[in-house]
């Protein structure tokens, strides 16, 4: 007998509880160069619902899945749980590099969480700066006359909006005339960095790519007829 919509709130609400009391715990024993953060990915525009050293990504409670670390391996993960719910278990994803939004090396870790139809709705990540290393290296490497200074870092957040700009900008090659081909291959890209998750996603990559919604959509269904074939 499949769950019903409320158990299935229900049972999802404890685990995020519980995942709550879970990143409190682990706040209090990692370095203030660990990030920990808790998304709720029923909510995209704002998936953050709790968080420790948000400053290592420049993140706060109520930022979007979007504007986490460049290169991340977990939220590509999330994008293909979405669409395979066959699995139950968590999705676990461990010690893999990522860059924070000004370029800063990290290692992070992941945990995908379903419920009992499979649905993932909650993930668990870190991500640990290794800014500090990298500035020591560069130290013994200035002292044995190898290394230059370390990069500046920057420390302000990035909001929905400039991140989807961001994406959709990367994803439309400047100064060409774009062909069905090339506007394709631009909707390949947004929906990989999880463009259409989030509301407005649709809307915004039609107007860069000067179609409109229902365009879109067709897009999607060929992209997804596509990897059905591969």
């Amino acid at each position: 007998m499949n769950p019903s919509s409320a158990s299935l709130l229900a049972e999802r609400q404890l685990v995020l509880q519980v995942l709550r009391s879970t990143l409190q715990m682990l706040a209090g024993v990692v370095g203030p160069h660990v990030e920990i953060v808790l998304h709720d990915l029923d909510r995209p525009e704002s998936s953050i619902v709790a968080i420790a050293n948000g400053h290592v990504t420049g993140r706060r409670v109520g930022g979007p899945v979007l504007g986490g670390p460049r290169q991340d391996l977990g939220f590509a993960a999330v994008m293909q749980a979405l669409q395979d719910r066959s699995a139950g278990t968590p999705l676990v994803l461990e010690n893999y590099p990522t860059l924070a939004p000004d370029g800063r090396e990290l290692r992070s870790s992941t945990v995908i969480f379903r419920d009992s139809s499979g649905q993932p709705f909650a993930s668990l990540c870190s991500n640990s700066d290794l800014s500090g290393i990298a500035a020591a290296h560069a130290c013994l490497g200035q002292m044995l006359g190898l290394g230059g200074a370390p990069a500046p870092r920057g420390d302000e957040p990035r909001d929905l909006e400039q991140v989807l700009a961001q994406i959709i900008h990367g994803a439309c090659p400047a100064g060409v005339r774009m062909t069905k081909q090339h506007k394709l291959d631009a909707v390949r890209q947004m929906q990989e960095r999880g463009v259409f998750i989030v509301k407005g996603g649709v809307e915004k990559a039609a107007t860069a790519l000067g179609v409109t919604r229902y365009t879109i959509y067709n897009y999607l269904e060929q992209i997804r007829a596509q990897g059905a074939e591969e």
